[in-house]
């Protein structure tokens, strides 16, 4: 579980500056607002283009470039303030790591994220884990198939072939 679940976004904003100030790094509007608009969208998983879309959207007078945007999440990550998701060679999505714990299926065909959480998963995890012995300390869990929707449309288009 994170350290940041549930945080307000004031504390948040003050962990992320105390951070950057010890890796003598600067703090910037432009990674103050790219922090922001994930945590004012913290049910979205943003791609760094689709982030950058929505802060240039949100903030036109704002200077960003989309470098700008790939170091701020690769340091947001490094720092444990959010976590990705790997889409092979469609890249990454990033969400901040302010919820309760989740899992997630995602969609082979349309990239659809549905966050899940299952106490009985949790619980064999744990179960696994003791019975070998093996401090378990954090995971990840991402099932891949195809949503319902996509279903529907791959039986009219493909007679129900995925």
């Amino acid at each position: 579980m994170s350290n940041i679940e549930n945080m307000e976004y004031d504390t948040l904003i003050i962990k992320f500056k105390n951070i950057l100030k010890y890796n003598n790094l600067k703090f910037t509007k432009q990674r103050e607002v790219i922090l922001k608009t994930m945590y004012c969208n913290n049910n979205e998983h943003f791609s760094p283009i689709s982030l950058y879309e929505l802060t240039k959207k949100n903030y036109p007078e704002l200077n960003i470039g989309i470098a700008t945007v790939y170091k701020t999440l690769n340091l947001l990550e490094d720092y444990m303030i959010a976590t990705s998701l790997s889409f092979g060679l469609s890249g990454k999505k990033f969400e901040l790591r302010n919820k309760p714990h989740h899992d997630h299926m995602i969609c082979k065909i349309c990239d659809k994220i549905v966050e899940f959480e299952d106490d009985i998963i949790e619980k064999r995890q744990e179960e696994i884990t003791a019975k070998y012995g093996f401090k378990l300390t954090n995971h990840l869990m991402q099932l891949y198939g195809v949503c319902e929707k996509c279903q529907k449309n791959s039986k009219h288009q493909n007679k129900g072939k995925f």
